[in-house]
């Protein structure tokens, strides 16, 4: 099999993943720049990175969306549900995220707990997507209670769960 990755990486497109391992952002780089062309090869860098280093959140982050922009979402939940029970750990949050308290959360955009939140408004629209409302509402509903929707843009999920444009 031919490396997954052997893309050149514009310095004009590269993401800013936060506090990564280089080299973990530099694959992480590299499937972002594969994405455009080679959905797959995209998916195996980004599973290498999360190999390297299972700690690294926005890995997780990555192979999430890349799954739920290809409408595979059976990997687009298993991998978010990864991720936050990863995030829950960082952030020592109980692994029930229907047991979390709004006073747990810090500010930090870059802490584990924002990613945490992050990660639950992503779950919500996973489960809108593959027809699950109920547990759509169930989560963004924590969302509210947790003050974090307008944080984590979980008003747009919401409005598509409602039925309206956002």
């Amino acid at each position: 099999m031919a490396e997954p990755y052997k893309v050149r990486v514009v310095q004009d497109d590269l993401i800013n993943f936060g506090e990564v391992p280089p080299e973990v952002n530099e694959i992480l780089q590299k499937g972002v720049a594969l994405y455009r062309h080679d959905r797959d090869g995209a998916d195996i860098a980004f599973r290498q990175a999360l190999a390297l280093a299972p700690d690294c959140l926005p890995s997780y982050l990555c192979l999430y969306k890349i799954h739920t922009y290809q409408g595979n979402l059976d990997a687009a939940l298993d991998i978010a549900q990864e991720g936050l029970a990863e995030a829950a750990r960082q952030a020592c949050l109980n692994p029930d995220w229907q047991m979390w308290k709004a006073e747990q959360f810090s500010e930090d955009v870059n802490s584990p707990g924002h990613f945490a939140l992050y990660t639950l408004k992503a779950l919500a629209f996973i489960h809108l997507r593959r027809d699950e409302a109920e547990m759509s509402r169930r989560l963004l509903a924590k969302l509210g209670d947790l003050g974090a929707m307008e944080k984590v843009g979980g008003t747009v999920i919401a409005a598509l769960a409602d039925g309206s444009s956002a």
